[in-house]
């Protein structure tokens, strides 16, 4: 095909999209994930306009049998690998030896790294104005790996500054115990694949609020780094991590993940796929604020919270219960038993033992089982439940057979209340409000900082409902969206046993701050609720920096003049990607924007070498440093000490 050919059909495809107005275009860029989304799809407003436009028709069709078929796989072939669709961030990675091929996520088989800097490009609270063009549609900060080009990527990392906060003050760590709580800070992908070895198959419930898909990039968002992927970048980013973290739960264990409308409906399909189809327990129904907004056609209040079960058949449905509400049992008679509610003595399904006449001692009135149920025991039990005072006949004693049920008997049994999809505190609304929303989170946020730290964050109360269905004090929860550490938190009031993972330096001032205050006995949030007093520790650990301490210098850096002494750092040190033409980049990027330079210069580093793997730990120049207590620690926690 010549080049005026090319840019002839190039043109026209243009022409056809621009009439779509935003759906395909954003500032004169195209979209090409929703173009080959909705060509995959066959979307009919877009196959017609192909076939009506004459060269589109000539190019990419062909007539079979008197049918005309619409040869879709090339189109979007053309838009997959031709150089004229993509951005200049594109087009310069393929002229220094860089490209990455588009797949079909269940052809997927890329990791998807995230650098959640802020800087000049992406940053808090970003609003449209905040966001060029290309950086909407291309941002270096979700960096793919392609499968082929990863080796060690994925190998255990070297833990490094471990140290265990107590209420007594914090001390080196040269050991970790299998009870220990454990904060990590690092890439939480590389952190979670560190776990493995020393986890797989322990943890009972996962709780994460990962970044949010957006359509649109959205003037806020709940994470202080960029939230805005493309889909696919997205997903693949959530599938690798839900990967692993598969291997990690125990055979009964859940996963809690909190997720806007946008996001959670391509998720749950995706996670369909990871956790199978028959495991998903529930979609629940959360109000994440309770102030109405008049900015859209609705007021989006709600989030979503996908619940899966490692094996579904695994939980027993008496243990996935709410504690009991000692208001409901209201009636006591005072005969050391303590207080009571009444259930219905009927029971649905028909049994013949279970079928047979009650009279009302006090009205002498004749009861029989409604049609299509039965009585809940045998007649014998019955008789025997009347002479010891816990049958009864209504609150005035003039009605049908009803049974005592006792709250101490029935929190013995370890019966809880079953929880709704559509958690409530009244049965007829549509909201939860018991758990309180992000604006009594934030409120709590500054009580424990004088200020506003973390934007959005969940309630304590949230995770406290989570918790309280799924695990039991000792088992072993995982947070690997840390943010500002209230899955944390909430776990050590709890006395649940907790792993968190993050990379923002915010770990060390803001969760980090947060567990102290708890260790202290802080009265925010659920302490209340679960009489906390204080106690307990928790140890921090950091994966042992290499590539990824100038992936930091760089996004740090000012100007052009820092970012060449940077670079000549990295050409002295640094582990390069082994396609990159050095000297290409040395003579052309230069002539590039500042935003630009960045860019690439974090593409050319090999990211199988962020940070050191565990295999090489007693290399003399890698042992030297460590600390001895640091070396110890990783000893103990790969299992060698």
């Amino acid at each position: 095909m010549s080049q005026t050919l090319e840019t002839v059909i190039q043109q026209a495809l243009r022409e056809v999209v621009e009439s779509f107005s935003e759906r395909y275009i954003v500032d004169g860029l195209l979209k090409k994930d929703a173009i080959i989304t909705d060509l995959d799809k066959y979307t009919p407003e877009l196959v017609e306009s192909i076939l009506t436009n004459a060269i589109l028709n000539e190019a990419f069709t062909e007539d079979i049998a008197g049918a005309t078929i619409l040869k879709i796989n090339d189109i979007i072939q053309m838009l997959e690998v031709d150089e004229y669709w993509s951005n200049s961030y594109t087009r310069y990675t393929n002229k220094i030896g860089l490209a990455t091929n588009n797949h079909y996520l269940d052809e997927m088989t890329d990791v998807v790294l995230d650098f959640p800097y802020k800087d000049t490009i992406l940053k808090a609270g970003m609003t449209k104005d905040d966001v060029s063009k290309e950086d909407a549609e291309e941002s270096f900060l979700n960096e793919i790996v392609a499968r082929e080009e990863i080796d060690v990527l994925l190998d255990k990392k070297i833990l490094k500054n471990a140290k265990k906060y107590t209420k007594d003050g914090v001390f080196e760590a040269s050991e970790i115990q299998d009870t220990d709580n454990l904060i990590i800070k690092g890439n939480n992908l590389l952190a979670l694949y560190s776990l493995k070895e020393r986890f797989a198959g322990k943890v009972k419930l996962i709780y994460i609020d990962p970044p949010y898909y957006f359509l649109k990039t959205k003037p806020t968002d709940t994470f202080t780094y960029n939230s805005n992927f493309s889909l696919s970048s997205w997903l693949t980013f959530l599938k690798n991590r839900l990967s692993i973290a598969y291997q990690l739960l125990s055979y009964d264990g859940l996963l809690f993940l909190s997720m806007s409308d946008e996001g959670t409906h391509y998720l749950k399909v995706m996670m369909d796929e990871i956790f199978g189809i028959e495991n998903f327990i529930a979609d629940v129904t959360w109000e994440a604020r309770s102030s109405v907004s008049s900015d859209g056609l609705f007021s989006m209040n709600s989030n979503h919270i996908l619940v899966y079960a490692k094996n579904k058949d695994a939980i027993d449905k008496n243990d996935f219960r709410l504690a009991l509400d000692i208001e409901t049992f209201k009636y006591d008679d005072n005969d050391g038993r303590g207080p009571y509610r009444l259930e219905p003595f009927d029971a649905p399904n028909i049994r013949k033992n279970l079928q047979y006449e009650i009279t009302n001692p006090n009205t002498r009135d004749i009861y029989i089982p409604p049609k299509g149920r039965c009585w809940r025991t045998t007649k014998e039990n019955y008789e025997r439940w009347l002479a010891d005072n816990r049958i009864r006949f209504g609150v005035n004693g003039t009605s049908k057979p009803q049974l005592k049920a006792y709250y101490s008997e029935v929190k013995m049994a370890g019966k809880g209340k079953a929880s709704s999809s559509i958690w409530t505190i009244q049965p007829n609304s549509i909201t939860w409000r018991e758990t309180n929303t992000n604006t009594s989170a934030t409120k709590h946020q500054q009580e424990l900082f004088g200020e506003e730290v973390f934007t959005n964050p969940k309630p304590e109360e949230l995770i406290k409902r989570v918790l309280e269905l799924s695990t039991n004090e000792g088992d072993l929860v995982l947070d690997f969206f840390m943010g500002s550490g209230t899955t944390a938190a909430v776990a050590h009031k709890m006395n649940r046993q907790y792993i968190g993972i993050e990379q923002m330096d915010y770990i060390e001032t803001v969760a980090v701050e947060r567990l102290k205050k708890v260790i202290d006995g802080e009265q925010g949030g659920i302490s209340q609720d679960v009489a906390w007093s204080g106690g307990g520790s928790f140890i921090y650990a950091e994966l042992m920096d290499k590539n990824a301490t100038f992936i930091d210098a760089v996004l740090n850096s000012k100007h052009s003049d820092e970012l060449k002494a940077i670079f000549d750092d990295m050409k002295a040190t640094l582990d390069f990607d082994f396609r990159v033409d050095l000297q290409e980049v040395d003579q052309s990027i230069w002539d590039e924007d500042f935003e630009m330079q960045k860019k690439i210069l974090v593409k050319i580093i090999d990211k199988n070498q962020l940070y050191h793997n565990y295999s090489e730990i007693d290399d003399e120049t890698i042992k030297s440093q460590l600390s001895q207590s640091d070396y110890d620690f990783n000893k103990s926690f790969y299992g060698e000490k």
